[in-house]
């Protein structure tokens, strides 16, 4: 695996680690988990076509040797970045995760169909619609007003709005994924020894 997610693995503790792997190996005794295992692993059901297309995306930037699976040491530098790692790279990840056409830049579009399938996904219900929430992200960061997004404008523009950055966090965060491996991952008595 690359160095951007080694540096991240090394943020999490042993204990977190030996949760997951026991989550992992249990839902997964092959130690790779497919596409269909992901989607399985995480309750992801009767998914709309944008947020099944999401869900694939998602796996594929898990996947970092690109074989198709994501194995243990892929899953751990992907909770880790989801759970652990600091807003800037959470929002590069973000980034590529939402260029979906991986052109380099995120356009109306794509974030639309990104924030809709994540409320989907989610289930959550939101003040703005993802219309609204797409058109007030773009009326904020797309500072040269070409109607994409690049890396530069993102990064820079969404740290310096505090409440941006707040409603991207709790609107596009993984937090619905992230519960589901951190819930009864370990029986209460083996919690305590960690």
């Amino acid at each position: 695996m690359g160095n951007a997610s080694g540096a991240a693995v090394e943020e999490i503790t042993a204990c977190e680690i030996h949760q997951w792997y026991r989550k992992f190996m249990t839902e997964c005794p092959s130690g790779q988990l497919t596409l269909y295992e992901f989607k399985q692993f995480f309750g992801l059901k009767d998914l709309s076509p944008s947020a099944s297309a999401y869900i694939e995306h998602m796996f594929e930037t898990f996947d970092v040797n690109k074989d198709g699976y994501i194995d243990f040491m892929e899953y751990v530098a992907a909770l880790s970045l989801v759970l652990k790692v600091k807003v800037e790279k959470k929002l590069k990840w973000y980034f590529r995760l939402y260029d979906m056409d991986g052109n380099g830049s995120i356009d109306r579009g794509e974030l639309l169909n990104i924030i809709k399938a994540i409320r989907a996904i989610n289930g959550c219900k939101h003040d703005m619609t993802a219309e609204e929430f797409t058109n007030m992200v773009f009326e904020k960061i797309d500072i040269n007003r070409d109607g994409e997004l690049s890396m530069e404008e993102f990064l820079d523009e969404v740290q310096k709005d505090e409440l941006l950055l707040d409603i991207l966090t709790q609107s596009l965060d993984l937090y619905h994924i992230a519960g589901v491996i951190q819930s009864n991952s370990q029986p209460e008595s083996q919690e305590e020894e960690c």
